[in-house]
């Protein structure tokens, strides 16, 4: 089982672990309770995993949102900090957001109360309590056939639709949208039988093309709508609506556009649904258009985008929320494999016109002087034992408003992520049956002690996560091989690489060489890292970090600690570099290959913030504070979350800069006790528990 139910060991309750995710959380009873297996059908929603309790209250270490409902499906309570409230004898449903979606379900009477940090739900003595939990993870329900066709692609990507869990605005959220069937080229188009595409009425009709059909996958896919060809791009639907999809700004754009504005209006939509919640979009979106949000939330899907589609882009353009990712996609037919994986991440899918290749140049090695302005150490040193190789040819992307970038073909890009089929496909196969979630460190150098000690230090240090770190010094070549062959969730390797591989204590170790690794993710900070990493994830790795050209070690430093402590705070890779980039002026050497979206841990409230704070001219007891949030390593656009910031109490949805909200004093030290988080005061970068706010 991906799920299981056990019995904490120092305090009573139970503790749900997601062993393929690596999540965990733990649920507080008065008294030793033994979870025993019961029917998941038993739930409204659906959930993987279930047992029976027997307890009269069950407590959260942590704020999380949380709903009731009656069996219905109505909405009896939405929990806020602060909620003190009793429901009278019912059978009742609690919906729980946590790192996996868990679900309660009690027949009695109800009581629930909550802070910033906890939730208390009391129940009647000995009250059988059923716990539903379902994973984050999905799997792609088939496998179509394409031949080379550019028509039987199109039919290919019009059965993505069918992994879509509704065709309500709900699906607006990452949780009721599946993962889309795999596609592979063969001789014979092949679409199995027991993929079910849902009749939306919508068509993408197109000019039956690679370049076309790759940019317009994930609309086809969030509509539900099947792909035709035809000579003009457009929307087209069953009640004779069209839509040109051939803007002033070109075809990708429009299709962006169109993407971005039906998954925001069906986000405020869906607040007319079962999650009745006030949304900052919404009430930012509804005095600027004329839609009935409750009539549109029963229309067909059709209708809906009919009726989203006659506003123009431009009076929700700023609400729209950033957008995770980006990936520039190379219209080759061999890169059709990947877009399941793409559109399973609602990425906006660009082909880019032209490849500007470029030499990619070394660091200097003195004279480091950081982007936060820290110099670096006299006679500092690059991470290389080698005389520099050639220049690694790269390739640069078109910058884009996406809050990350990701490159599908050939070379290696610059600012952005290396993305791969195979890695993509390695998150698939991942299966695990450790407790823990293991973490090797290794140092090949002794003159690299820094990071190998703050690695130590920090990765594992998350109160109630269940980590196993271990320290690895000077291995030899056969050493390294065994511990990449180990089954791990991280490795974090410190030291050198050169075109001969990873320098060891008794010679080289050339990654190319090795048939399989067992590290799920791992950083190289090291020097030209790049091709090494590519050979881990073409051996079994998920993605990782590495380097395009010599870096000096006082910026590796840097950057390598400063990944060590978002990836222990749940940043996934591709947001945690994003970050550590700036840090350094080596930082734009570093980049992602593979699936950028794997983490190693979860966040504490649910998602990855990093905080910006302008303090002003001084002597105020006043403060302007920023949130930018990034999307979660196991989820997807359309989540949301409360900023504890402003006295609204509304949701936002979790993606992109939110704010400036106003803090006194006081309300800054309170906001930055709750976790350790990333943040910039004027611009440096720092961590809330390293900051007196009274200095400020």
């Amino acid at each position: 089982m991906s799920l299981s139910f056990e019995p904490t060991s120092e305090r009573p309750g139970i503790e749900i672990r997601d062993h393929i995710e690596h999540r965990t959380y733990a649920v507080r009873t008065p008294s030793v309770v033994s979870p025993t297996p019961t029917d998941t059908r038993r739930f409204r929603f659906p959930v993987d995993e279930a047992v029976t309790i027997t307890t009269d209250a069950v407590t959260l270490p942590t704020f999380v949102a949380s709903y009731v409902r009656n069996t219905d499906g109505e909405m009896r309570l939405e929990v806020n900090p602060g909620t003190d409230r009793r429901l009278p004898s019912g059978a009742y449903d609690v919906e729980l957001c946590t790192p996996m979606k868990l679900y309660l379900a009690v027949e009695g009477a109800l009581s629930v109360t909550a802070t910033d940090d906890r939730i208390r739900f009391e129940f009647d003595p000995e009250t059988e309590v059923r716990v539903g939990a379902r994973s984050h993870h999905a799997r792609p329900a088939a496998t179509v056939i394409t031949t080379e066709n550019p028509r039987d692609v199109m039919t290919a990507l019009s059965t993505f639709g069918s992994a879509l869990k509704t065709t309500s605005p709900e699906r607006s959220f990452p949780t009721l949208r599946g993962h889309p069937p795999l596609v592979e080229v063969g001789e014979q188009l092949h679409v199995p039988d027991e993929l079910d595409v849902p009749d939306t009425g919508v068509r993408v009709e197109l000019p039956p093309d690679l370049s076309h059909a790759y940019v317009a996958a994930p609309l086809a896919f969030y509509l539900g709508a099947e792909l035709v060809p035809s000579s003009t791009p457009r929307i087209a639907t069953d009640r004779g609506f069209e839509y040109s999809l051939d803007g002033p700004q070109g075809f990708e754009e429009e299709v962006a556009r169109t993407l971005r504005q039906t998954f925001l209006l069906d986000c405020v939509t869906r607040t007319e649904g079962y999650y009745p919640v006030e949304l900052h979009e919404r009430a930012a979106v509804e005095p600027l258009v004329e839609l009935d949000f409750a009539d549109l939330y029963d229309r067909p899907l059709a209708e809906r985008v009919e009726a989203y589609l006659s506003v123009p882009f431009e009076v929700v353009a700023d609400h729209v929320p950033s957008w995770k990712l980006t990936t520039h996609v190379e219209p080759a037919l061999e890169n059709v494999s990947s877009l399941p994986f793409l559109v399973d991440d609602l990425a906006v899918v660009r082909t880019p016109d032209v490849r500007q290749t470029t030499a990619q140049t070394s660091a200097a090695t003195v004279g480091e002087t950081t982007r936060d302005g820290d110099a670096a150490n006299d006679g500092d040193f690059t991470r290389s034992t080698a005389e520099s190789g050639e220049d690694l040819p790269v390739v640069e992307p078109e910058r884009t408003d996406s809050v990350e970038q990701a490159w599908l073909g050939d070379h290696a890009p610059v600012d952005a992520s290396k993305a791969t089929t195979t890695a993509f496909r390695n998150r698939l196969e991942q299966e695990t049956e450790a407790d823990d979630v293991e973490i090797a460190v290794v140092c090949n150098d002794v003159e690299m002690d820094e990071e190998r000690d703050i690695a130590a230090e920090v990765y594992g240090s998350r109160e109630n996560l269940p980590f196993e770190v271990t320290v690895h010094r000077d291995l030899t070549t056969a050493q390294l091989r065994a511990v990449l062959a180990e089954e791990t969730a991280f490795l974090h390797y410190i030291g050198h690489i050169d075109d001969d591989g990873f320098q060891c204590a008794d010679g080289h170790l050339d990654a190319a060489e090795l048939e399989s690794v067992g590290a799920e993710a791992f950083v190289l900070n090291a020097c030209r890292s790049y091709e090494q990493g590519m050979a881990l994830v073409e051996a079994g790795s998920v993605g990782g970090v590495v380097t395009l050209s010599d870096v000096i070690n006082s910026g590796a430093v840097r950057v390598g600690k400063t990944m060590v402590r978002l990836l222990n705070r749940g940043f996934p890779l591709r947001a945690a570099l994003s970050i550590a980039r700036g840090r350094s002026i080596v930082g734009n050497q570093y980049i992602v290959v593979g699936d950028g979206n794997v983490d190693i841990a979860q966040t504490e409230s649910g998602v990855a913030v990093l905080c910006a704070i302008e303090t002003g001219d001084g002597g105020t007891d006043e403060f302007e504070l920023s949130v930018q949030s990034y999307v979660s390593g196991d989820g997807g656009m359309g989540g949301f979350f409360k900023p504890q910031l402003e006295d609204s109490g509304r949701y936002r949805l979790a993606s992109g800069e939110h704010g400036p909200f106003t803090l006194t004093r006081d309300q800054l030290r309170t906001t930055l006790a709750l976790e350790n988080i990333p943040l910039k005061i004027d611009g440096q970068f720092t961590w809330s528990r390293s900051v007196d706010v009274d200095e400020l």
